[in-house]
């Protein structure tokens, strides 16, 4: 659906030359959820932004479908834009005007009857939440019933890509669900390509097929959410894992404080990864009854993502060199990742 090559975009701030965005190349398929990920600075805003040439690249080239949208100018780009929806961090609705008229907007340009666009905006409050609140401001709605009235109006011209910037870093956690359920409706419904950009690890974990991680304004590391989380590759993208599963803790103590979290003094720690089959299998339990080896866990965390399961463990090890080595292997050859920390 959307292939990015060799993007590159700058900007003059007091006098200096910044690059946002670093010769990013990316491949984002049909119909599927895909998440950009950084930390504020990192490029992201900047890269969706020039998916739709709000900001034109100064080198390198965006396609959606067959159309090179950064070759496109005047009528043609607003009409490519029309296939194009996004939503914003602040909701961008129009303080004035009614619900029903706020997603009435982009539908006034169409050529589509008085009957036709009041019919298409029940249908599409409707698919939002919001039937009962047509007539109603803006300043009377939650944060969240602001956000699905601009879900709504970007959805108005049945656009096939929907970019999401930032669209739940204003809303509160369990607002933040119902509108990530959203869309995912929207996507499983519609069938229309999202790309979500975010600084949260916890939404990309929640909504997104795959995932790419932009650090100063290049592209770190892409893979699967599943592959990403089991196995992070770049610093930053552990940092962000970290943060979100409150790993760096739990490091942190075996570090500095083992005792406080059950380590005895001469026990193996280990940091198991598990992905797939093998989270749902009694392996602890198999340590003791193949190996006679102790596993005491300190710390534990299971990540469900879309059919695939990711559980990780901190365990302490009790028992010979011998049959501590055999564990080892034992849990490697069922898929698990071991990590020795002390």
């Amino acid at each position: 659906m959307i292939k990015i090559e060799h993007v590159s975009k700058r900007f003059r701030i007091d006098g200096t030359e910044v690059t946002a965005v670093n010769d990013v190349s990316l491949t984002i398929r049909t119909g599927e959820i895909f998440g950009i990920i950084g930390f504020s600075g990192a490029g992201k805003s900047t890269l969706v932004r020039c998916l739709n040439c709000l900001e034109r690249p100064d080198s390198g080239s965006v396609t959606i479908e067959d159309t090179n949208v950064t070759a496109l100018t005047g009528e043609k780009l607003r009409q490519c834009r029309r296939q194009i929806g996004m939503i914003f961090q602040h909701f961008n609705l129009m303080p004035s005007r009614t619900v029903y008229e706020n997603v009435e907007m982009p539908l006034k340009l169409t050529a589509l009857t008085r009957e036709q666009r009041e019919q298409k905006i029940l249908n599409l409050l409707e698919l939002v939440g919001l039937a009962d609140k047509r007539n109603t401001y803006p300043s009377q709605l939650s944060g969240g019933q602001k956000q699905r009235v601009a879900i709504a109006r970007a959805l108005a011209n049945d656009p096939k890509v929907l970019l999401c910037d930032e669209a739940t870093s204003a809303l509160d956690p369990q607002t933040t669900q119902s509108i990530l359920s959203l869309l995912k409706k929207v996507n499983a419904k519609l069938g229309i390509t999202l790309v979500v950009i975010t600084h949260q690890m916890s939404v990309i974990k929640e909504i997104c097929d795959r995932v790419a991680v932009m650090e100063k304004g290049k592209i770190v590391e892409t893979g699967t959410v599943t592959d990403i989380f089991s196995s992070p590759q770049a610093q930053i993208t552990r940092n962000f894992i970290d943060a979100a599963d409150n790993i760096g803790n739990f490091f942190e103590l075996v570090k500095s404080n083992p005792e406080a979290i059950g380590i005895r003094p001469g026990q193996s720690v280990w940091f198991l990864t598990y992905r797939g089959q093998a989270a749902g299998e009694p392996l602890m339990v198999e340590l003791f009854r193949r190996f006679q080896v102790k596993a005491n866990i300190v710390y534990g965390n299971v990540d469900f993502f879309k059919g695939s399961v990711v559980g990780k463990l901190g365990v302490g090890i009790d028992g010979s060199p011998e049959n501590i080595a055999q564990s080892k292997a034992y849990l490697q050859n069922h898929n698990v990742h071991v990590e020795v920390l002390l």
